[in-house]
């Protein structure tokens, strides 16, 4: 029960420092952006992957709290790289379960 909170947490965490540093990147009040965040993309994929797969409290929590941080960013930015990120780490976990069962 602990270890969801711990979770919940540090996604939370995660979320307001994304909002916190989208907010001191772009002044505007609202842009949608079009072009893909590439290193927004890979921590969030990284993110996603270690809160699904990695088995570990702490690495989980590390991994929420990257995933946290690009879904926490102000409205319309994030939005592209947090999906990638959250196909790749569920084809990621659905590939290392069916690989356990086999």
């Amino acid at each position: 029960m602990l270890d969801y909170m711990i979770y919940i947490i540090t996604f939370a965490v995660g979320s307001i420092l994304g909002l916190l540093y989208s907010y001191s990147q772009h002044g505007e009040p609202f842009v949608a952006v079009t072009k893909l965040n590439i290193p927004f993309a890979l921590i969030s994929i990284v993110g996603w992957v270690l809160g699904f797969c990695s088995g570990n409290v702490i690495l989980s929590a590390i991994g929420f709290l990257l995933a946290g941080f690009v879904m926490g960013e102000r409205p319309g930015y994030g939005r592209k790289e947090t999906a990638i990120g959250l196909i790749i780490g569920i084809a990621v976990y659905v590939l290392l379960k069916m690989g356990c069962m086999m």
